[in-house]
């Protein structure tokens, strides 16, 4: 599992902006006049989940990504309201910014439920930056489906604050094995740079609130599924299917629920596709994209 940018290089070459009076750390490659391809990360890491894919893609796209706020190097205040509407928020403020008219999605995991908050946007109309396509690898695309691992359950107990207070690398890297495939484990150079996103600016003392898009998930269920099954926008789907949270069991779902569903198994991956299998992701990803061209 070779990484293509080490984390301080990624840091180094990023940038940040204010959202809401916070800072927002925030990444680009490509050219300019390339087609805009938005990648967003899940939970509970960061952008740099991209950097085994992002040389390849910044050869096809102009790439833009970001830390959402209470990730990564992003702020991450204590007394602050995270949801998944105000990350959508963040992004659409993000493209404005960019000046970014149309756009194309690639997410993952919590990723996956903000695109579908942006897609469910642009149902409703308004002004706001087109979506053309969108990409979506291993997430809870349906609350029914979602498997939350023993860390998430407690973290939203009422235990959760102290649990989050309580978490180290070595408890990260035992959660991490049981979601990577068991022929595609996590380097300890990736558990460290993941290690490194999440504790960052007091990352474990927010934990506890950035879990709450569990039960949104659930609050927000007909207007997010309903995003995926009646949107025009063209839908890939790219799945790790040995992921015990969202794997074989959520593409069965998926299959029953989305018209039409174009998808992509990796029958040995698990919940982090990008970083396990990067040269799989891609070439899915860029056949999916050269049909709609």
């Amino acid at each position: 599992m070779m990484i293509q940018i080490p984390l301080t290089a990624w840091r180094a070459g990023g940038r940040s902006f204010d959202y809401r009076g916070h800072r927002i750390f925030w990444q680009a490659a490509g050219e300019e006049g390339k087609p805009a391809l938005l990648l967003i990360h899940g939970f509970p890491t960061a952008s740099w989940d991209w950097e085994a894919v992002w040389p390849a893609l910044s050869r096809h796209f102009r790439l833009l990504t970001l830390d959402m706020i209470g990730f990564g190097f992003s702020a991450k205040p204590r007394a602050y309201d995270y949801s998944i509407l105000d990350q959508a928020d963040l992004f659409e403020a993000f493209l404005r910014r960019q000046g970014v008219g149309r756009y194309h999605i690639l997410a993952h995991d919590y990723g996956d439920t903000v695109a579908q908050e942006l897609l469910a946007r642009q149902g409703e109309g308004g002004h706001r930056p087109q979506i053309l396509s969108v990409g979506l690898l291993n997430g809870g695309l349906f609350p029914e489906t979602h498997r939350a691992v023993l860390t998430q359950k407690l973290l939203l107990s009422p235990l959760g604050p102290l649990v989050g207070r309580l978490g180290n690398k070595e408890r990260l890297t035992r959660t991490m094995s049981r979601l990577f495939g068991p022929g595609t484990p996590p380097s300890a150079a990736v558990i460290d740079g993941f290690w490194q996103l999440m504790s960052a600016g007091g990352g474990s003392r927010i934990m506890h609130k950035l879990i709450r898009y569990i039960p949104e998930r659930r609050r927000h269920r007909e207007r997010w599924v309903g995003a995926l099954q009646r949107s025009p926008v063209p839908l890939k789907l790219i799945d790790g299917a040995v992921d015990p949270v969202s794997g074989a069991h959520m593409v069965a779902r998926y299959r029953e629920l989305v018209p039409s569903p174009d998808v992509t198994m990796l029958k040995e991956v698990g919940h982090y596709p990008q970083v396990e299998a990067p040269e799989a992701v891609l070439a899915a990803y860029l056949e999916f994209r050269a049909r709609l061209a």
